[in-house]
C-alpha cells in the first residue's frame, strides 16, 4: 500500500501557502483503515491522506493534521480548533444544519458483518432478536437506531470501529455495521478472515447514510470554494485514480 507519511502537529507545505497560516485538517484520532490510520511512528497513512496531500497540492495551501476525537470532531470545527474536517464524514442535512460540506470525493454503501455462518442477513427481519454493534455519532448508528433498535435485543455502542470489531470476533455482538470498504478492511485483516463475513448492503435511507463523504468547514467559510475547485482538478487531471489505483480495484466515487 502506498503510504505518504505526515508528522503529526507537524505543518506540511505544498506548494505557495495560499492562507496566512497552516489549514489544520481535523481527522478523528482514532485509526479508520484503510483511510486514515497512525503508523507505527506515529505518521498518518491512508487514501485520506494522500488525497489530502493532492488537495492541498493543488490549492496551493499549507495543510497539517490535527487529530481529533470523532464524537467532539463538530464541536471542535465551530469553535475554531481546527478549520476542516476530513474524516470520511457524510453528508447529510442533519449536519448541515450546524457545518458546510464540500463536494463529495467519495461514496459507498453501508454493511453487515457477521460471523460465518450466521445465517444473519442485512435488514430487520435477519436483525431481529440480535446485539448490534455500531460505533457513536455515526450514520451508521443513526441508521442503526432508525432501522434495527425496535427488533434487535440491544444496540451497542463503541468509540471506534476497532472496538465493535474486536466484539464482533470475540462474539459479544451477532453483527456490525459499518461503511463498506472500511469493513472490507477488517475482513482482510487475519481476525477478520478468521471470524467473519459480510452478509451485505442496507437498504440506502439518503437522508441518514447521506450523499457521499466531504469536507466539512464552519458555515460560509471562503475555503469551500477553493476546496471544491481542487476535488474537480484532480479528478479531471487522473491523480484522484492514481492515488486510489494502489488501494482499491473499483471506483469508489460512486454515484
Amino acid at each position: 500500500m502506498k503510504k505518504i507519511l505526515l508528522a503529526t502537529a507537524a505543518a506540511l507545505a505544498l506548494g505557495t501557502a495560499a492562507l496566512a497560516e497552516p489549514v489544520k485538517i481535523g481527522v478523528a484520532a482514532e485509526p479508520y483503515p484503510p483511510f486514515t490510520s497512525p503508523d507505527a511512528s506515529g505518521n498518518w497513512v491512508g487514501w485520506e491522506v494522500d488525497f489530502m496531500v493532492a488537495i492541498c497540492k493543488q490549492a496551493a495551501i499549507e495543510c497539517v493534521i490535527t487529530p481529533t476525537a470523532w464524537d467532539g470532531i463538530i464541536p471542535a470545527l465551530t469553535s475554531g480548533q481546527i478549520d476542516v474536517i476530513m474524516s470520511s464524514m457524510s453528508i447529510t442535512a442533519e449536519r448541515a444544519k450546524t457545518i458546510d460540506f464540500s463536494d463529495k470525493y467519495y461514496n459507498t454503501p453501508a454493511m453487515i458483518v457477521t460471523a460465518k455462518g450466521s445465517g444473519i442477513t442485512a435488514d430487520p427481519a435477519g436483525l431481529t432478536g440480535k446485539i448490534i454493534g455500531v460505533q457513536v455519532a455515526t450514520t451508521h448508528e443513526a441508521y442503526t437506531q432508525k432501522y434495527f433498535a425496535p427488533v434487535a435485543a440491544e444496540v451497542k455502542t463503541y468509540q471506534t470501529l476497532d472496538e465493535h470489531n474486536q466484539d464482533l470476533a470475540a462474539g459479544r455482538v451477532d453483527a456490525v455495521m459499518g461503511d463498506s470498504i472500511a469493513m472490507d478492511a477488517f475482513l482482510k485483516s487475519e481476525a477478520g478472515m478468521a471470524c467473519c463475513e459480510a452478509v451485505g448492503a442496507v437498504a440506502d435511507d439518503a437522508e441518514i447514510l447521506g450523499a457521499g463523504v466531504g469536507f466539512g468547514l464552519r458555515k460560509g467559510d471562503p475555503l469551500l470554494a477553493t476546496l471544491n475547485e481542487a476535488i474537480k482538478a484532480i479528478r479531471a487531471d487522473g491523480t484522484y485514480d492514481a492515488i486510489s489505483k494502489p488501494y482499491f480495484d473499483f471506483d469508489i466515487y460512486g454515484k
